[in-house]
């Protein structure tokens, strides 16, 4: 039975850019096998569970076939199956929604027009603090 090291194989597979990216997330605890923490060195086999945590969501594979040499995306399909539950997919697309202000990581700290248009995004005009009515009215009768 063909066994293959971790870090290799999530680099081999195209699920990290580069061996040390799948190292390091290793290192980090971010990647498990059938449910446990995995080092880099750790081998897997076919049918173990990959679990790979890019927030906001985990996901998982399935080893098919375990190898250390890089393939082409096309053979992908063969090595490997995702089996990442559907639920992961939607917090992804919630996460996507949520984030009403679509500013580019690094841009750094909002603009005084953009906090201006927050502002007024938050609070329209019409419920501003210093519009003309008076609500102190006296309703007492005489």
């Amino acid at each position: 039975m063909a066994e293959a090291r971790i870090d290799k194989w999530l680099w081999a597979v195209r699920i990290f850019k580069t061996r040390t990216i799948a190292a390091e997330a290793c290192k980090k605890g971010r990647v498990s096998i059938n449910g446990a923490q995995a080092k880099p060195a750790r081998m897997v086999k076919p049918d173990d569970i990959i679990q790979v945590r890019k927030p906001p969501i985990t996901y998982s594979f399935k080893v098919l076939q375990a190898i250390e040499k890089r393939i082409g995306a096309k053979l992908v399909p063969e090595m490997m199956e995702n089996v990442t539950p559907k639920e992961q997919y939607e917090l992804l697309e919630m996460n996507r929604i949520s984030g009403f202000v679509d500013r580019a990581r690094g841009t750094g700290r909002p603009t005084k027009k953009d906090r201006r248009d927050l502002d007024e995004f938050v609070a329209p005009e019409y419920f501003s603090d210093d519009d003309d009515f008076d609500f102190d009215f006296d309703f007492e009768e005489e």
